[in-house]
């Protein structure tokens, strides 16, 4: 079951955010109207734009401006995965070709640039300064978290301290955006707005760290990208900080050594180093305590069925393959 099908309510309201997506892609350029459509079609699940719908619906909203937020988030959301594929040289994404494997480089990033300014005309229209402070500061911090994972790239000294700042920033952010401007958008008290935004950054830190760790587990066919991406572009996530940490010498100049060089060389010895060292137990235990810290910050919403659905949706983040 996708996750907008766990709430009857929300169910309608996410199928509106998909057609306000669809019937702002509009262009005088046709370029940029088939990328964004490819890219926006491309599969996923769209939860951080749900998130805004359930916080919203969770904190007693009842007018319709959610639906163009959730949408702003979704755009945000777009242009990074259009930016992050070229930096990464990614050829796939979901199981399919990216933007930049198909049109360029430059046409991508130019796109990407597109559906954010996309979004901050939708939030001139929605009018609400909270919302446009909140949303404006996450899109800066998750510029400042993809530089910070760059500089770390093919640096085996990175700690998990700075890890865990590089997901803050480029991924958790704008999950606690998407929860925090669906309680200011419903008027809701200052301790429910601290609690949504503490579950999206929770959520969002967990959802990262369920992403790296399937790295090392799955494959193209059920996570849409291939086993090995990570390490073959010299990204130290948790799995290889923590079995560097607890390894063998041996096993932590391997892994140092594969690193520093990028590439899928050493990709077999180094997944049976992340098994044997407990690492992806670790990590996975990380992500549940993520988890659990979302889940306990709703306690303070009042009790819905849309407390209920963030409560599931925080559960089925750590159950995910894809």
């Amino acid at each position: 079951m996708q996750p907008h099908q766990l709430n009857p309510t929300i169910e309608p309201q996410f199928d509106a955010v998909t057609d306000y997506i669809l019937n702002h892609l509009g262009s005088s350029v046709p370029l940029v109207e088939k990328i964004g459509h490819y890219i926006v079609a491309g599969g996923g699940k769209r939860l951080r734009p749900l998130l805004v719908l359930l916080s919203a619906n969770a904190c007693g909203y009842r007018g319709d401006q959610h639906i163009p937020l959730a949408a702003v988030i979704e755009f945000i959301h777009t242009a990074t995965l259009l930016h992050d594929d070229v930096v990464d040289n990614s050829e796939l994404r979901r199981g399919n070709a990216t933007a930049n494997a198909k049109w360029g480089n430059a046409p991508s990033v130019l796109v990407g640039d597109f559906l954010y300014s996309r979004a901050f005309q939708i939030m001139v229209e929605i009018n609400r300064m909270e919302i446009m402070q909140v949303i404006s500061n996450a899109t800066t911090v998750i510029a400042e978290g993809e530089v910070l994972q760059l500089l770390n790239q093919r640096n085996p000294d990175t700690s998990e301290e700075s890890y865990m700042q590089v997901i803050l920033g480029k991924t958790a952010m704008l999950f606690e955006a998407a929860t925090e401007v669906g309680a200011i958008l419903s008027d809701a008290s200052a301790e429910e707005r601290e609690a949504l935004r503490l579950y999206g950054r929770h959520l969002g830190i967990a959802f990262q760290l369920v992403d790296d760790l399937m790295d090392y587990l799955s494959d193209s066919a059920t996570m849409g990208k291939n086993v090995g991406d990570d390490l073959a572009e010299g990204k130290a996530t948790l799995p290889l900080i923590h079995a560097m940490r607890v390894g063998r010498e041996d096993e932590r100049k391997l892994i140092r050594g594969a690193i520093r060089e990028g590439g899928l060389d050493d990709l077999q010895p180094v997944l049976d180093i992340v098994q044997r060292t407990g690492s992806i137990d670790y990590t996975r235990q990380q992500a549940e305590a993520e988890i659990n810290r979302a889940v306990s910050a709703l306690d303070c919403l009042p009790a819905s069925s849309f407390r209920d659905t963030l409560t599931t949706v925080a559960q089925m983040a750590t159950r995910r393959t894809s």
